[in-house]
């Protein structure tokens, strides 16, 4: 997820200047500078003032909504231009008409998988009865309803859905093959002789970079970096290339790569600017060993001159004629947009030379000792390393499916658990999810490498890992959005630039398609008087994110429903360009760009974004620098997702606000596609945070909540922590897990037909959760229903027990008839007199 940049004034003038327009087809795969800068795409109106001018701040990147939910008449489509929504077309996918997502016809889900909808009267959601276990994981879906201040408790419907089994044995369907991989062009990126230096992923230091001249520090020489992104305003120290000074064609910029280096191609890139137009067109390359005398690239008997940029985005690959050998090398522009200045961002591809005084040459490798697959794996190869993984550790471990992207392409989980295929009664579910954003592919290659790792360990007997397995059922899902990440892949790790995949092949960005819940829960507090009548847990879907207008991406449908259908208790998204981990809210109140905005479990949160944080390698590094225009070493690399940057509908929020789930997302590395020779290292920086992340799961407390007559658990019992306006729900078997810091805890748990029961639960410091079951008991009125359902007869204890209830009614309401009686008669003689 790159870092955003969000100006009122200009957003403003944006939903001005295109108000009524409807975006061109072409422009919805198009990369522009403004759309990843911009981190939503309509200002609210101008008029009105607080709240009430925004009442319905629904206008966000999952697409147009209704009338009746916003009063702006449509919403941008977040395409990677600032463009207009486009209505669904014939081979789109059809808007989502309840929670349990149903397949359409271009995304169809696999032919096991069945989803019963809602059965409904007159617009009614009826709530059926549960009636499946746990083997068939059951999927607890909200009625979609309109915003209603009071937010009456919604009920769940208990629908019968399974994931089943994948055989990847089974070849992909031929017309997916054709729409995603054209076979008349290579499937395979462009392969270099050597490796980049590393300008992009910062193992290339400020300090070897110089330049003969720059405008200021903002637009120094160490800001010359491939994909590197401009702050807020012109003029700040983190501008997006370095500029020269001067306008002419003695300025240069040069690296020196600390070690003799065999040079084989520069890739160059202009200005990453919001409000500047600046590349260069033209260069020349020259190589020195003394920085003193230069020798240039020739191209037969003359002196070289590369074809350089065309755009401020499109990186362009320049391969020398011949390998040149040196420590340093300079880039020499010759000619540069008119009406801009000379301006550049580069990536230089060089391979090491054996250094003949270095003795002791394993003391300078880098990398792990782990034996795991690093390289980059496109659709093809992840499904076969998936498959390898399964048959190598059959007995913990399944693959599954939870849906397919637009194009077709199957989204694969790797289940690993003792028991796969069941939720266990008492052990909590986890999930990782990459690739949200396509070109983010270091998520995509960690998970992987995660399942080839906890499978070799399992086999060791590694206790640690062999602990996790057997406690945990464990979900990771590598690739959200394959669809962009073909496209990504194709161009490969240099060249695919800082957009290209990051959206769907719809032109959707999925870290705004969820439903903004946000907006429910805030209008809400705001307009109800009674706060008791709030909800605070479990929000519905609301009613505009399932209407026809709707524009949800499949891959989003495809994660609700799963979210929905397995009792998650803790999950973490994984992006790249950036070095940090954000926690929720993700999404600011009343629009504004950035603001801190809590939940009400700030401090575990906090402490779940520490715990990766700190362990990770490279964000743990005190002397790391900034990867582009924010410092979060001063937060600690932590940082409240809205205080960022708001987003509104992203998955971190929704997971709090719909399900028991809570969720991080963890920004990995500043270059979104690393190259695959950096993969081993980014596996070790990210391995024991990956570990101890999971390990979090255990934290807080864990029970079941039981009938006392008849020891079966009650589903969706509500778990109440005093003081923590956030309450969760029981899952089907009655078995819970809260997440909590250590402490004591007075815990509430309140079940539809039974008494509240509360007790005190101590939460220690140890990786283990406290157990805290509950035994409910039914109310004389449940037990009484019950017996008449089954056509028993009435035992006298509950006889008697009715009566004195009905006696205590009576007595309350007849107290209360005579209080108003007494109220009326001293108002009629204070009228009187």
């Amino acid at each position: 997820m790159a870092p955003t940049v969000i100006l009122l004034p200009l957003l403003t003038f944006i939903a001005v200047l295109v108000g009524g327009v409807t975006a061109s087809p072409s422009l919805k795969k198009s990369a522009s500078t403004v759309s990843h800068n911009l981190n939503y795409t309509q200002a609210p109106s101008a008029t009105g003032s607080g709240r009430a001018r925004i009442k319905h701040r629904t206008a966000s990147a999952y697409g147009n909504i209704s009338p009746k939910a916003s009063r702006f008449s449509k919403a941008v489509k977040p395409t990677e231009a600032t463009t207009r929504a486009l209505k669904p077309t014939e081979g789109s996918t059809k808007p989502l008409r309840d929670t349990t997502f149903k397949p359409t016809p271009a995304t169809k889900a696999p032919k096991r998988t069945t989803v019963k909808p809602f059965e409904s009267s007159k617009g009614a959601t009826k709530t059926l009865k549960p009636t499946v276990k746990w083997t068939e994981v059951s999927t607890k879906a909200l009625k979609p309803t309109t915003v209603k201040p009071t937010l009456p408790s919604t009920k769940t419907t208990t629908t019968t859905v399974r994931f089943s089994t994948e055989d990847l044995n089974e070849n992909i369907d031929k017309n997916v093959e054709r729409r995603v991989w054209n076979t008349k062009k290579s499937e395979e990126p462009p392969v270099f002789e050597c490796p980049p230096l590393g300008l992009e992923s910062l193992k290339v230091k400020d300090s070897q970079i110089q330049a003969s001249s720059y405008k200021r520090m903002g637009l120094g020489p160490h800001r010359g970096r491939l994909n590197i992104q401009s702050g807020v305003e012109d003029g700040d120290i983190y501008d997006g290339a370095w500029c020269a000074q001067y306008e002419d064609q003695n300025q240069w910029v040069q690296i020196d790569a600390k070690k003799l280096t065999r040079f084989t191609a520069v890739i160059l890139q202009g200005r990453g600017s919001i409000w500047s137009l600046d590349y260069v067109e033209t260069f020349k390359v020259q190589v020195s060993n003394d920085t003193i005398k230069w020798k240039p690239c020739m191209n037969g008997t003359e002196e070289a001159v590369f074809e350089g940029n065309k755009d401020s985005d499109t990186p362009v690959l320049a391969i020398l004629p011949k390998p040149a050998v040196a420590q340093y090398i300079r880039i020499n522009p010759q000619t540069w947009f008119k009406n801009g200045t000379i301006c550049l961002r580069a990536e230089i591809m060089g391979c090491e030379l054996p250094d003949p005084n270095n003795i002791y040459p394993w003391q300078s490798e880098e990398g792990t000792k782990d034996k795991l697959d690093f390289r980059h794996h496109n659709y093809k190869e992840m499904r076969k390393l998936m498959k390898s993984v399964n048959e190598m550790c059959p007995d913990i471990t399944r693959i599954y499916s939870i849906g397919k992207s637009y194009m077709g392409l199957k989204l694969y989980v790797m289940e690993i658990s003792d028991n796969p295929g069941k939720h266990e009664l008492g052990e909590p579910e986890f999930r990782y999810v990459a690739g949200m954003h396509g070109n983010e592919v270091l998520g995509r290659e960690l998970l992987l490498n995660l399942m080839e790792y906890i499978c070799q360990e399992y086999k060791r007997g590694n206790e640690r890992i062999v602990h996790l397995v057997k406690e945990t059922r464990i979900h990771l899902l590598p690739s959200m959005n394959p669809d962009g990440y073909e496209m990504a892949y194709k161009k490969g790790s240099e060249l695919s630039g800082w957009s290209l995949g990051r959206f769907s092949y719809e032109g959707i960005d999925m870290n705004h398609n969820f439903a903004d819940l946000n907006t429910v829960m805030w209008d809400a507090i705001e307009l109800e008087t009674d706060k008791s009548k709030l909800i605070n847990h479990y929000f519905p879907i609301p009613e505009y994110y399932t209407s026809e207008d709707a524009l949800v991406a499949p891959e989003t449908r495809a994660v609700i429903s799963w979210m929905q259908t397995i009792p998650f208790v803790l999950s973490a998204n994984l992006h790249g360009g950036e070095l940090v981990v954000t926690y929720p809210f993700d999404m600011t109140k009343d629009w504004a760009p950035r603001e801190h905005t809590p939940t009400p479990d700030e401090s575990f949160f906090r402490w779940l974004a520490t715990v990766y944080a700190s362990t990770n390698h490279v964000m743990s590094n005190p002397d790391r620098r900034p990867c582009h225009n924010e410092d979060f070493l001063r937060y600690n690399n932590i940082i409240n997702g809205a205080n960022w940057h708001t987003v509104p509908g992203s998955m971190n929020d929704f997971s709090y606000l719909h399900t028991n789930c809570f969720e991080v997302t963890v920004e990995l590395s500043c270059d979104k596609f690393p190259h695959a020779s950096e993969l081993p290292i980014e596996w070790e920086n990210n391995k024991e945070s990956l570990l101890v992340y999971m390990e979090q799961v255990h934290r807080g407390i864990k029970g079941v909540v039981k009938d006392k007559d008849t020891e079966a658990g009650i589903a969706d019992a509500i778990i109440k922590v005093d003081d923590i306006d956030h309450h969760i729900r029981s899952a089907f078997d009655g078995d819970f897990w809260r997440l909590l810091n250590p402490g004591n805890y007075d815990v509430t748990v309140t079940a539809e037909g039974y008494f509240p029961a509360t007790r005190s639960c101590r939460v220690e410091y140890e990786h283990y959760p406290t157990i805290c079951d509950f035994h409910l008991t039914k109310t004389p009125k449940q037990r009484l229903r019950e017996i008449l359902a089954k056509g028993g007869k009435i035992p006298k204890d509950l006889q008697l027990r009715l009566r004195q209830l009905r006696i205590r009614k009576l007595r309350a309401s007849t107290k209360l008839i005579n209080q108003r009686r007494a109220s009326q008669q001293r108002r009629a003689r204070g009228a009187h007199n």
